[in-house]
């Protein structure tokens, strides 16, 4: 693979990042399985895995730790906080006090001494960014996390946390992880620009719009259920417009893909690698056929023409589903909030 440098840390990672979010519970509950699955990933030569504490509560990072035993050191490993552990109201979010006791039981899960990238999975709008920078930066310089980076957060967001670092002497968010994709191309009116002028590494998660660039829906009907639709229905209920409007795009999209004589999946991905602020896109197989349909993709390079067909059936900058985003700022979650 062709390595790409993740952000200005040096560190090289491969173009595509297995997400292990479908390992466990949520997805691929079989544990050999899974590993053999982290294993064919490396073996083809992607050194890049990322998962969080919330996937199946902690065993999608017990199933990775696990599959690297004896193969740690050759791996760039990433992992994430802040969505919530337990029924205490203190075991989630970004203060201090959470960050250093999950660091712990994240390590433990994963049976490694160190995480490569330490990401918060969301904004906490009730914490101090400095409170969370001061306490991850505290953990680089006590060798528990090497770098640390951000994830679904909105532009202004990542311009506030860079300031803050250079001002208090912190360390700074090195990575962004945001939702990305044909389908999903809000970012690149404002976030994308941003993390190139700050250099930092960005890692889409969601390159296949959650399956519907999958392949799954065709002319001739397919697939139109999602296991998600009751937990997301938002974003996956096929009786929402907005979410009928990506079907059909999806189906466009699947059209010039075979125009090109390459798979939806191929597109889909080439797609998201193509953009120069991008590093590695992050890939969540559930089964080894998943995977291999994937791994194609970081050897494919779209040509102009490709891509301007691609902005005609959605244009640049936007989302064919707004609550694809990923996350909502408070005031425009809380109508209350809104009236102030």
């Amino acid at each position: 693979m062709d390595y790409r440098v993740l952000g200005r840390t040096g560190v090289r990672v491969s173009p595509l990042c297995l997400g292990a979010m479908m390992f466990g519970a949520w997805g691929n509950q079989d544990h050999d399985d899974s590993a053999k699955i982290i294993h064919r990933a490396l073996d083809a030569g992607v050194n890049f895995i990322d998962t969080a504490d919330i996937y199946s509560n902690g065993e999608s990072e017990q199933i990775v730790g696990k599959a690297l035993a004896g193969r740690r050191d050759d791996v760039v490993l990433a992992t994430k906080l802040f969505m919530p552990m337990g029924p205490d109201t203190n075991q989630r979010g970004l203060s201090r006090r959470w960050i250093v006791t999950e660091v712990e039981n994240s390590l433990r899960r994963l049976g490694t001494d160190w995480i490569d990238l330490y990401q918060v999975h969301r904004p906490d709008p009730s914490t101090d960014i400095d409170e969370t920078l001061s306490a991850l930066t505290d953990l680089v310089r006590a060798g528990k996390i090497r770098y640390f980076g951000s994830s679904t957060f909105p532009a202004h967001e990542v311009v506030e946390a860079q300031w803050v670092a250079e001002r208090r002497n912190r360390e700074r968010f090195v990575t962004e992880q945001p939702p990305y994709s044909l389908l999903v191309r809000g970012i690149e009116a404002d976030l994308l620009p941003v993390a190139q002028r700050y250099g930092l590494g960005v890692l889409p998660w969601s390159p296949l719009a959650g399956g519907f660039l999958s392949g799954r829906y065709t002319r001739d009907g397919g697939e139109v259920t999602s296991t998600r639709t009751a937990r997301v229905p938002g974003r996956f209920d096929l009786s929402v417009p907005a979410n009928q409007r990506k079907v059909e795009a999806a189906i466009a999209f699947g059209d010039l893909a075979a125009e090109v004589g390459i798979s939806l999946i191929e597109l889909a991905l080439a797609f998201v690698l193509r953009h120069p602020a991008v590093t590695s896109a992050i890939i969540g197989p559930r089964t080894m056929d998943h995977l291999e349909s994937q791994l194609t993709a970081a050897d494919i390079t779209l040509d102009t023409a490709t891509l301007d067909r691609i902005d005609e059936i959605v244009p640049p900058g936007v989302n064919v589903n707004p609550e694809d985003a990923g996350y909502v700022p408070p005031a425009l979650a809380d109508s209350a909030l809104r009236r102030r």
